[in-house]
């Protein structure tokens, strides 16, 4: 009985003991899952906790990155706004007088009226030697032209002006303001074209505007001296472009508002500025004197066959005006572009184009001012004139030089003409008389190097004449300081300017 009652404790205690233990582990597990949760929502609060200082900060940060956006924004239209103004007052003031006068040039029509180029005389006043004759230029606005009178208007034009029918058309068919169909036209054809647009009653479109033309009344004669004047009224050559400025004028002008096309704006009055004229010129050539010169000119060089031509000067030698320079071959002034002589018209067709040109050149260059002349024994005036000044000889002092036939300089010997019967003893004027080398070459070494030099210097030898015509040569004495001794002495007796 005690051994069952034994048995039984036994196995109570076991299982009360299985039952504790199991009730233990129970709490512990229940302390785990408590334990767990506990952490668990602490670190869910922890993260809720960061997520709304996470969320504090990115609004604090929001806020202050958007105060800072707007900020660098009102800095930004604020420099924008700067920016504007600064580019406003440049357009006002720094621009506003050019881009006034684009408007003008959109809003406007101008058609340049040519003034009259001065006259120009000879040296008495009457004899006119250049003049500007009245002419006209016609112009058309093809805006302002009918679409169906276009045609019409070009084959009027083309026929009355001897234009080619498609040009004249493709001009009058542009969408341009002005065209210009044709330059300095006379009178009787303009007439024509008045009529012609009376009669087909076209009032606007084709303009006949007043122009000047360049006529030369004595054709060749001081073509070289006078030069000739473009189709623009300026000067291209000799008088004619030296004095351009004193004799081309001013410009005048016919106004006239346009529409946006360049058409014309009904009811409003043209605005006519005249031009000025130039001022009229005087010449020191007097034209008999010219014409003399010249036309003995023409006969020695024919006479003579002088291939490359001659030249006259004619001067006053009390004033150094300058009475006639005259030169052959010349041109005629009121076809400047055309052969003047029978034998280049003969092959004007069969040259070349780069041929041509250089002989227009050739004709145009006046060469007593342009090219280099020799004025061979006659220089030796100068000499004489520097020994006398000198003091160095006198004019008739007897046997006070001789010449031997020749006379040896830096190993050079420099015979006189007649050395094959020597002059023998003579005096200066003798000398002179006889165009002695010797003599003056002999003459020049006393007179020496330095003080030759001055005197050409005196007499204007070593710059250029200061005459009024274009492209002046220059003379070919060479530097004082680097002159050869045979050089020199050839300048005594011999020079090239």
């Amino acid at each position: 009985m005690k051994s069952s009652q034994s048995t039984f404790r036994q196995v109570m205690n076991k299982t009360s003991l299985l039952k504790w233990k199991k009730k233990k582990k129970e709490e512990t597990i229940n302390l785990q899952k408590e334990k767990k949760l506990f952490e668990k929502g602490q670190k869910k609060k922890f993260k809720q906790e960061m997520k709304n200082k996470k969320v504090k900060i990115e609004e604090k940060t929001g806020n202050i990155a958007r105060k800072k956006r707007m900020r660098n924004e009102i800095i930004v239209l604020w420099l924008i706004l700067f920016v504007l103004i600064v580019r406003i007052g440049w357009i006002q003031f720094g621009m506003g007088a050019k881009l006034q006068a684009m408007a003008y040039v959109q809003q406007t029509l101008d058609r340049s009226i040519n003034p009259k180029r001065g006259t120009i005389y000879d040296a008495t006043k009457k004899t006119i030697l250049a003049v500007s004759s009245t002419v006209e230029t016609i112009t058309v606005n093809p805006v302002n032209i009918a679409k169906e009178d276009k045609e019409k208007v070009a084959k009027a034009l083309s026929s009355i002006f001897d234009l080619d029918y498609e040009t004249t058309l493709k001009k009058v068919s542009k969408r341009s303001s002005i065209e210009t169909i044709a330059k300095k036209v006379d009178k009787e054809k303009s007439n024509e074209l008045r009529k012609w647009l009376k009669e087909n009653n076209i009032k606007k479109g084709v303009n006949i505007d007043e122009d000047t033309k360049r006529y030369y009344p004595y054709n060749t004669l001081a073509s070289q001296v006078i030069g000739f004047s473009g189709s623009d009224n300026q000067g291209l050559d000799g008088i004619e472009a030296v004095y351009d400025k004193e004799l081309k004028g001013q410009k005048g002008k016919i106004q006239k508002l346009t529409d946006a096309r360049g058409g014309d704006i009904e009811n409003t009055a043209e605005n006519y500025v005249p031009a000025i004229d130039g001022n009229d010129l005087v010449l020191t050539i007097d034209s008999t004197i010219q014409g003399i010169a010249e036309k003995y000119l023409t006969q020695a060089c024919i006479d003579n066959k002088c291939t490359d031509g001659g030249n006259i000067i004619v001067m006053d030698p009390k004033t150094g005006d300058v009475l006639a320079m005259a030169g052959y071959p010349n041109y005629n002034l009121n076809s400047p572009f055309e052969p003047s002589t029978e034998e280049l018209k003969q092959n004007w067709d069969s040259m070349s184009q780069t041929d041509k040109n250089k002989t227009m050149m050739s004709l145009w260059r006046n060469k007593a001012v342009t090219d280099t002349y020799e004025p061979g024994s006659t220089f030796k005036l100068v000499t004489t004139s520097a020994a006398l000044q000198e003091g160095i000889a006198q004019p008739d002092k007897q046997a006070q030089f001789n010449c031997s036939g020749s006379i040896e300089i830096a190993g050079v010997r420099i015979k006189c003409w007649r050395h094959y019967r020597p002059h023998g003893s003579q005096s200066l004027r003798e000398a002179l008389m006889n165009s002695c080398n010797p003599v003056f070459i002999g003459l020049g070494q006393k007179i020496g190097v330095h003080t030759y030099y001055q005197y050409l210097e005196r007499f204007g030898l070593l710059t250029k004449t200061g005459i009024d015509l274009p492209r002046r040569g220059k003379q070919h004495f060479s530097k004082r300081r680097k002159s050869r001794t045979c050089r020199i002495s050839h300048y005594f007796f011999w020079a090239k300017i």
